[in-house]
């Protein structure tokens, strides 16, 4: 049970979610795939292949092998985007797509936390063309998200920053150093053993629809295991609410690709990625 009150004479506390699976239940920027086609950006057998990867996602069947491969593909096809045009699709198509993807345990959770006085934090390795909107319309107080590099408004398909792995626990760690939060009062939940650096760095760990991997780890530690299985519209549950609604995503940790973050690998962010710049909202 979390508490109903954060004692704000103690260090200040946060949850930080993993978006895909976690929160909504597909991959954030692979559900984005059909816009992008509607939006000119990639063709019909970019969506084909998208979808295939989508059904891979979901099925948790895809190795280290598949996901850099996609990871290289995914990079290879957003190499020329507008960075603006693709800010506008996900605009005009988010509530459409992700609104009725959203766990309702998820949003319950959050609300839980924000109820309590902690910040809610979404750590994602998609992009932040997608991730940032995701985290306004979740009421979300930061975003940490992959960043790819921009030249004259397009997108070179080179990857600034990696919000995959090690490197999410490392600017958990970060936040939790400029924010004042205390990692071992803070809460984190994921879906794959990939974060498991993420889940380890804090006191209340919990897999959420975990992997098999992270299944068998979760059990070996001890850590809650949580099913999530009831996608709702959020707009459905806004009279439910109890909570007032948070003010809007001021500020994220990253600006990145929509379309070129599923699937990234912890080595290529040790040779590619700087570390990441947090910032406070």
């Amino acid at each position: 049970m979390l508490s109903l009150v954060e004692n704000h004479s103690l260090p200040r506390t946060a949850a930080f979610f993993d978006l895909d699976k976690t929160v909504i239940a597909k991959s954030s920027t692979l559900t984005f795939s059909k816009s992008f086609y509607q939006g000119g950006l990639i063709n019909r057998r970019a969506v084909l292949r998208t979808a295939y990867a989508q059904f891979v996602f979901l099925a948790g069947g895809a190795d280290h092998d598949q996901m850099e491969r996609m990871r290289e593909y995914l990079s290879a096809l957003c190499r020329g985007w507008n960075v603006q045009q693709v800010r506008e699709i996900v605009a005009e198509t988010l509530h459409e797509l992700i609104d009725p993807i959203i766990y309702d345990e998820a949003a319950s959770l959050i609300e839980s936390h924000h109820a309590a006085g902690r910040d809610v934090v979404i750590v994602s390795t998609s992009g932040a063309e997608v991730v940032e909107p995701i985290g306004e319309l979740l009421g979300a107080d930061r975003v940490v998200a992959t960043r790819m590099v921009v030249a004259d408004g397009v997108f070179t398909g080179e990857i600034a920053y990696y919000a995959y792995g090690p490197t999410k626990a490392e600017a958990i760690r970060e936040l939790a150093e400029t924010e004042g939060y205390d990692l071992s009062r803070c809460y984190a939940y994921s879906d794959s053993a990939t974060d498991v650096p993420m889940l380890e760095s804090v006191g209340h760990p919990h897999a959420v629809n975990p992997d098999r991997a992270l299944r068998r780890e979760a059990l070996a530690r001890d850590w809650p295991v949580l099913s999530f299985n009831r996608p709702v519209r959020l707009k459905k549950r806004v009279p439910a609410l109890s909570v007032p609604a948070r003010p809007a995503l001021a500020t994220a940790v990253a600006v990145g690709a929509a379309a070129a973050t599923a699937g990234l690998v912890w080595y290529a962010s040790r040779r590619k990625a700087p570390s990441a710049r947090i910032h406070s909202i």
